[in-house]
């Protein structure tokens, strides 16, 4: 017996070609979508098809509306859950976007005293200096700076940390996890460097997240300075009042 084909309906087509644009970066996150009317008339269908097609995609969280600003894509955020410990990488996969790093540097160096003494390690020993540019969706969203004592991460110097999770290479290459994260945030303004890398005006607020991260055993593991675009990155935390 045959069985019937299904043809997706002229709104599900819309939806699709609306989802696909929004993927190729043809309508950039942050940014407004044509009006509908336009839509309707570039997709050659009804303007009441286009309202069902946009509905369907703002469902799925592609798209978002306002009474001032009518239709557009709203800007990926990352943030971890409260009390809970996450890279960028896994708070990325868990809202469905793909996570991307580019390594703008990777070298050894000799340890600041600041960051000799925060390590727990000899002043001017070596450590890894890493700076990546990280991403969703082909959109900027973070400079991470972290430094590492170099006998803990010399197996990453050959390790490519292209679009890689540092904790997860350091725990397949080098054998440590991270357990525990002491980690704080204050608001800045971009400076013309950071503004550059994450495509953003100069002035523009920036999130700045500073941590040290532990094994289990409660040895430092590294130093993380990490720049996240304020449009894009929400902090939680559980607070508790004093008994």
């Amino acid at each position: 017996m045959l069985s019937a084909v299904k043809t997706p309906t002229i709104t599900t087509r819309v939806s699709r070609e609306l989802g696909t644009a929004i993927n190729h970066g043809i309508y950039q996150p942050g940014t407004k979508l044509p009006g509908e009317r336009l839509l309707a008339e570039s997709l050659h269908v009804s303007r009441s098809t286009v309202r069902m097609a946009l509905e369907d995609l703002e469902r799925q969280g592609r798209v978002a509306r306002s009474p001032q600003r009518g239709w557009f894509v709203p800007s990926p955020t990352v943030g971890e859950p409260p009390s809970t410990l996450e890279s960028f990488t896994e708070m990325a996969r868990q809202r469905g976007h793909t996570p991307t790093a580019q390594v703008l540097e990777k070298a050894v160096r000799s340890a600041t005293l600041d960051e000799a003494n925060r390590l727990g390690i000899a002043p001017g020993a070596d450590v890894l200096a890493l700076v990546r540019l990280r991403g969703m969706n082909s959109t900027p969203i973070c400079v991470d700076r972290n430094v590492l004592p170099l006998t803990l991460a010399h197996a990453l110097l050959d390790v490519d940390l292209t679009d890689a999770s540092l904790y997860e290479s350091l725990q397949a290459h080098c054998a440590v996890g991270i357990y525990r994260s002491a980690y704080s945030v204050q608001a800045e303004a971009a400076n013309a460097e950071m503004a550059g890398l994450l495509r953003i005006a100069q002035g523009s607020p920036v999130l700045v997240g500073r941590e040290i991260a532990y094994d289990r055993a409660g040895a430092p593991v590294l130093l993380g300075l990490n720049t996240y675009r304020g449009d894009a990155y929400r902090f939680h935390a559980d607070l508790y009042r004093a008994e």
